[in-house]
């Protein structure tokens, strides 16, 4: 089968958007293309100054008659080199708390005034893109619910987010441990006591991310929508790979260093390189736990979090002195 990850976002992330906020215009344009495979879709949240605090993006919309006009600037945008169609969230009033502020929009992410520029990984391939908007129009029928409701919408994307990165959804349908079953078998390992219990421990946590991934994903389909324990998944996929990584690296050693064409080495490296990337992406590991601890344990909310403020008044981002 081929690698399915070019739609991973768009339909596990953005289309659930769409389908949740957008108005019946919208849904009819771009549903049934992005399932069909027509459209690809791509996420705009984070911008340099805001990433795990994305509360504090200065992307602004500002109304003109039936359209609004986008300016600024997001980065890591997964696939924006491919995509068609992007859900942006962009800040609609700056007298508002930060949180209270924002508004959600789909934007054609070939319109006039829209670049994208790739950023180089040290995988080698170039996965992620800056973007910029200079007064790109979008039409108020591609609002995604109320105007400064935009918090909202993005917590539904961020939910499907985790929940499609905790479910293995970047992996393109490749089974990755059985690829590592097999590495093991082929250089005659899988009698070594040491790297069978290792390889065991690695299943094992696959397994049971996997059934907690089940649960999450039987309440989804009953019609509810992801909660914050989608976080968990999402910190134990992250940590799987690098458990995973750990081990290919320990079973391969410099068979993994260089492009020999000997089966079953090299091409672990874009895993391996890729895999550190997986604590930022989607939401640093940090912020995993804090919303773990919050929402799902009930501790008390960090402290140093300004929910009050006029966004204007506060010094993030470029409105630092």
């Amino acid at each position: 089968m081929p690698n399915q990850s070019v739609f991973t976002i768009g339909l596990g992330m953005v289309a659930p958007t769409f389908l949740a906020h957008g108005s019946e215009a919208a849904k009819d344009l771009y549903l049934t293309k992005m399932y069909r495979g027509d459209l690809v879709g791509c996420q705009l949240f984070s911008e340099p100054g805001a990433g795990s605090d994305l509360a504090s993006l200065q992307t602004k919309a500002e109304r003109d008659g039936d359209e609004w006009i986008l300016t600024g600037q997001k980065v890591w945008t997964t696939g924006a080199q491919y995509s068609d169609v992007g859900e942006i969230i962009a800040r609609t009033d700056p007298d508002l708390p930060k949180h209270k502020g924002l508004t959600g929009f789909i934007v054609d992410i070939r319109a006039p005034g829209v670049e994208i520029r790739p950023l180089r990984q040290m995988t080698g391939g170039a996965s992620f893109n800056e973007v910029f908007f200079t007064e790109v129009r979008v039409r108020d029928d591609h609002r995604l619910g109320d105007v400064n409701n935009g918090w909202n919408v993005a917590l539904t994307t961020l939910m499907n987010e985790r929940a499609a990165i905790g479910a293995g959804g970047g992996g393109g349908g490749v089974n990755l441990y059985g690829r590592a079953v097999e590495m093991v078998k082929f250089y005659g390992l899988d009698r070594d006591p040491l790297v069978r219990n290792e390889l065991a421990n690695l299943i094992i946590h696959q397994k049971v991310a996997g059934y907690n991934n089940q649960r999450a994903m039987d309440k989804i389909k009953a019609g509810q929508l992801p909660g914050p324990e989608m976080s968990i998944a999402k910190l134990a996929g992250t940590m799987n790979s690098l458990r995973l990584g750990a081990f290919v690296s320990k079973v391969l050693g410099p068979r993994l260093v260089a492009d020999s064409g000997e089966w079953g080495t090299y091409a672990w490296s874009q895993l391996i390189l890729g895999a550190p990337g997986g604590r930022i992406a989607g939401g640093s590991d940090e912020v995993m736990r804090n919303i773990v601890g919050e929402r799902v344990l009930g501790l008390p909310k960090d402290a140093g979090i300004d929910s009050k403020s006029p966004f204007r008044d506060l010094k993030v981002g470029t409105q630092q002195p």
